[in-house]
């Protein structure tokens, strides 16, 4: 097959293997070919090659494979087959190319007279595994039902995400959906009006409708008449960006202007918390215009008694305690609504005791309406950081405005990375904060890793003043990771607006995609459109303690990844706009998902996609509970895409919170 025939096939394709040794393929048209957002398997067998070329040696011969077989790596190949018996040498090297570069390295056995007892096809799959196959492919020539039988019972030896294990010839037939139906991460079928590759290889398009049927929610990826463009979408702006930037401007003196900006319930609820500071807020297209009312000094900006509405926004309460201990000169009360009217606003008293503050709720409890009293004093001291970041935020906000210098270190750091939004935001409003991470040997060693940081010492020079910035709101990475996980389970989505060289904690889910085994990728740069394209997924583990927005969808790409994942951070979930912890475990068990909570840590049992439709497993439909969560009903919304009937979301409007056009943006991607 030639370059352009080739390429004009890939693109027909959920994911294809590319037989080196008979694509007569240039260097170039190798890094062209394997530039494809479809799942590729590079393959170079060294027995067609000899074949091909009669005078080539074996040892000439296994030169060109591992040579062809390396450049397809570098290209962006997803996997690499090499054959049990290709020379030890060469097989560890194109084995260190797959690790270099992220390539997934399967070790494939072929036995094309027989298949042989269980105890050898068992030694065989180990043998595998031993010389460095992430999976292990076994193919054997059926001469009974039973050999197809005994093929198909590895399954219960192996993690089957891991083993792709089936029978050539008519006996064989049925064994290469079979292994979809034990877990296997894809199979082999024949292009349509193409040669089979061996005995009983199905045409692609029976195999297709064997494997999809009816089902009617394949994401599409879209065609080149312009339907792909129509269907990528542009994620709305970071509110967590927005809120801190609306708030800085308002502390200006002089106008700031906010690009790509997109409007929510929280993001409203700051430009009104921004014109009880006096500033001035207009939109100019998608450009959030902010006036400030003029230089800003102790006990400025909020009058005697005032009161300060914070709408839904747990963020927003927790800015706005220091700046209202900043910025008045008597008592603030704080109110809010909905979901935030239910949530124990945790540590806050405590911490702004330290600093002169008195913080009093209702019913002796830190939740809304909250009493601010006292004005925001400089110190020196330390605290816990354990009840999260954004309190913390507030005070790297309101600290500069104060007469005299301030330090603090926060022991036991959660969601480092909103706090540095924080600080990279108050640097284009010309606040400067020094910071520096500590920690012990673990800390030390991983090169001042987030993950192993156990206090952050803050200093902070007082009597500083905001000025006025104009700059890009961020991408919302929280949103876009719904969108992401729906392309990387049910086909394809390709997103604009995101930045990966963002600090939003969020941006994990990239990491998270490729663990588990999705197809990512970007062209132009830091900011160009990501396409995410469905590939086999497998288990995962992480830990969310730094992302908990991310924890619902995590919950449900794990129920279509094969394999027993782990999710770390439970406990940060408790204090949500739900107690999510709770809410996610309930949400699971009633889809049919085998999940629990051990100490800090969901575990969720997962199977892939087409496995739940060979099995008729899909996820349960019905009504279900979003207890006003917006997370929650993102969550399910995605997981609707995978249910044997409809999920109805008891609340959908708890997305205006967020993302009010969520709905209307996810329709797009399914339609």
């Amino acid at each position: 097959m030639g370059a352009e025939a080739l390429a004009s096939a890939i693109e027909k394709c959920e994911m294809a293997e590319v037989r080196l040794d008979s694509c007569r393929l240039s260097p170039e048209q190798i890094q062209q070919c394997f530039l494809s957002d479809v799942p590729l398997v590079a393959t170079c067998r060294i027995a067609a090659l000899m074949e091909k070329d009669p005078s080539l040696t074996g040892e000439a011969a296994s030169r060109i494979s591992e040579d062809l077989l390396i450049k397809a790596i570098i290209a962006g190949a997803r996997y690499v087959d090499v054959e049990l018996e290709a020379p030890r040498k060469m097989a560890k090297r194109v084995a260190l190319a797959a690790r270099e570069n992220g390539t997934v390295l399967i070790r494939s056995y072929h036995d094309f007279s027989g298949t042989g007892t269980i105890e050898e096809l068992l030694s065989v799959a180990e043998t595998c595994f031993r010389q460095d196959g992430e999976i292990a492919k076994i193919v054997t020539m059926a001469v009974s039902d039973g050999d197809a039988e005994r093929v198909l019972s590895l399954y219960g030896s192996f993690e089957p995400s891991r083993l792709i294990a089936f029978c050539m010839g008519e006996k064989g037939r049925d064994s290469r959906l079979g292994c979809l139906r034990k877990g296997a991460p894809f199979t082999y079928a024949a292009i349509d009006g193409g040669n089979a590759a061996a005995p009983g290889q199905w045409p692609d398009s029976e195999m297709y409708t064997a494997v999809y049927g009816e089902w009617k929610y394949r994401l599409p990826r879209g065609s080149a008449d312009g339907e792909s463009h129509a269907r990528q979408i542009s994620v709305p702006c970071s509110k967590s960006f927005a809120q801190r930037a609306i708030i800085a401007a308002a502390l200006c003196d002089g106008e700031s202007r906010l690009g790509h900006y997109s409007d929510c319930g929280d993001n409203a609820a700051a430009i009104d918390a921004a014109r009880s500071l006096g500033a001035e807020v207009s939109l100019d297209g998608d450009t959030l215009v902010v006036r400030g009312a003029g230089p800003v000094t102790a006990g400025s900006r909020l009058d005697h008694s005032g009161v300060l509405h914070v709408g839904e926004s747990g963020l927003l309460a927790r800015l706005m305690v220091p700046l209202s201990a900043a910025l008045s000169s008597g008592k603030v009360t704080l109110t809010g609504e909905k979901t935030l009217s239910e949530r124990i606003l945790s540590g806050i008293d405590g911490i702004m005791g330290k600093f002169g503050v008195r913080v009093s709720g209702s019913h002796g409890e830190c939740r809304v309406p909250l009493d601010v009293e006292g004005r925001l004093t400089p110190c020196r001291t330390e605290f816990s950081g354990t009840s999260g970041s954004q309190l913390i935020s507030g005070l790297l906000m309101a600290l500069p405005l104060a007469r005299k210098d301030t330090s603090f270190t926060v022991h036991d750091p959660v969601s480092l990375p909103y706090m540095f939004i924080t600080v990279d935001i108050l640097k284009k409003f010309g606040i400067r904060i020094s910071d520096e991470l500590l920690g012990g040997d673990d800390f030390m060693l991983s090169s001042g890793s987030w993950d192993f940081c156990s206090d952050i010492l803050f200093k902070i020079k007082g009597g500083q003043r905001y000025s006025p910035a104009s700059f890009a709101l961020e991408g919302d990475w929280s949103t876009a990771a719904n969108f992401l996980v729906a392309g990387a389970v049910f086909g394809h989505a390709s997103l604009a607006g995101l930045d990966i060289s963002s600090i939003q904690a969020d941006l994990s889910i990239m990491d998270i995609l490729m663990d588990a085994g999705a197809s990512l990728s970007q062209y132009d740069d830091n900011e160009g459109v990501i396409t995410v394209q469905r590939s086999p997924l497998h288990s995962f583990s992480t830990d969310a303690s730094n992302c908990p927005d991310l924890f619902p969808i995590l919950s449900v790409l794990a129920a279509f990844c094969q394999g027993t994942s782990r999710i770390g951070g439970v406990r940060r979930l408790a204090h949500k706009e739900s107690d999510r912890g709770k809410a996610i475990l309930g949400m699971l068990l009633q889809m049919g998902v085998n999940a629990s909570v051990e100490d800090d840590t969901m575990i969720i049992e997962g199977h892939s996609l087409v496995q739940r439709l060979l099995t008729g497993t899909l996820l349960k439909g019905g009504l279900y509970r979003t207890f006003h969560d917006h997370r929650m009903a993102m969550a399910l919304s995605v997981a609707s895409l995978g249910a044997e009937s409809p999920i109805e979301p008891d609340d959908i409007e708890c997305v205006s919170k967020s993302c009010p056009m969520f709905f209307n943006l996810f329709r797009r991607l399914v339609i």
